[in-house]
């Protein structure tokens, strides 16, 4: 079976790690990506998180294109509610210029952060409900037909910067498919609607001048390792890691042990978070590749986007080259 495959970078900062080497293990795994034949890589924002680096998108995109070819690059996604519309098609519009055909924009309304991060962003909470609305307006810019009078997105206009709509619930499905855009679901970390949220895509797409027929993109986590046991042990680490990320914000939190962290997934609100990772292929090569190819066949996906969660970048350099020989992805 090939299905195109493509990844979800966020920009890992591991412990004792910095920023900038956070940023050259993402150069890094793009261009591993596109020796060995991925689709694109997406970057998702996020704020005030001491372990995600991929708060300010559209610079990092434009720091990896420098240093890779023809591989797409692009936002899973901007948060559209934090930024306004114009802004945001000045930026992809300018790397769209700078890189032509290799930008897509992928768009969600969650903030990307806590509450108190949202406030200090200036972000209106009523915001959200502009979400629709904000969309159309960023693509009449990148059209260069702005419905805004007087107003041109310069760079951006004519760029025609191609839009996907994220989502993990039934709103983003159906926007998408009322403005005939691609949708991505977040299945990586938010599992529960997914297949409520295809089956509302597909019935309810209208075609539009971007596309003309759905194109579903569906979320997955991925360790591919040399043997099962290290592909487990790696996805444990990473699975504490997250629970206690979660457990852990705000000031003069205790540092939690990996044995605290086993014992709260034991507990009905652990398996709750464990269950955000529910979508996980985890083992071999050919364990991943059996565990995808159900995946897209029960999903129907036109395209799979994986976060491969190796705690360090070698362990993700290896899964990202494993999986793709797994599923028979054409080299560069």
């Amino acid at each position: 079976m090939t299905i195109a495959l493509s990844i979800l970078d966020l920009a890992p900062i591991a412990p004792g790690q910095t920023a900038r080497e956070s940023f050259a293990a993402s150069v890094a795994l793009a261009q591993t990506a596109e020796k060995h034949g991925y689709e694109r890589v997406w970057y998702a924002e996020h704020h005030n998180m001491p372990t995600i680096g991929s708060s300010a998108t559209s610079i990092l995109i434009g720091h990896v294109a420098g240093q890779t070819s023809t591989i797409r690059l692009g936002s899973g996604g901007v948060m559209l509610p934090n930024h306004s519309p114009l802004v945001i098609a000045e930026q992809y519009g300018t790397l769209a210029e700078l890189y032509p055909d290799r930008i897509d924009l992928g768009l969600g309304r969650a903030p990307g952060s806590d509450q108190n991060t949202a406030r200090a962003m200036r972000r209106d909470p009523r915001a959200s409900d502009q979400f629709p609305q904000d969309v159309m307006e960023l693509q009449a810019y990148l059209r260069g037909q702005s419905i805004v009078p007087g107003v041109q997105a310069v760079p951006g206009a004519g760029t025609n910067v191609p839009l996907y709509i994220l989502g993990s619930s039934l709103f983003g499905a159906g926007l998408a498919a009322a403005l005939g855009l691609p949708y991505a679901f977040a299945s990586h970390f938010a599992p529960d609607a997914l297949h409520d949220a295809i089956a509302l895509y597909r019935r309810d797409f209208t075609p539009s001048e971007q596309l003309a027929a759905p194109h579903l993109i569906v979320a997955a986590n991925v360790i591919a390792a040399d043997d099962t046991a290290d592909a487990v042990a790696q996805f444990e680490t990473t699975r504490r890691t997250r629970v206690r990320g979660m457990l852990s914000r705000g000031p003069a939190t205790p540092d939690y042990s990996d044995d605290q962290i086993d014992v709260f997934l034991t507990t009905p609100e652990g398996r709750n978070i464990a269950n955000m990772m529910r979508y996980s292929a985890v083992g071999t090569a050919d364990e991943v590749r059996a565990y995808l190819e159900e995946f897209a066949e029960g999903t129907g996906a036109d395209e799979l986007i994986l976060a491969h969660q190796s705690p360090f970048i070698q362990g993700r350099l290896r899964s990202v080259e494993l999986t793709a020989d797994a599923m028979n992805l054409v080299a560069a």
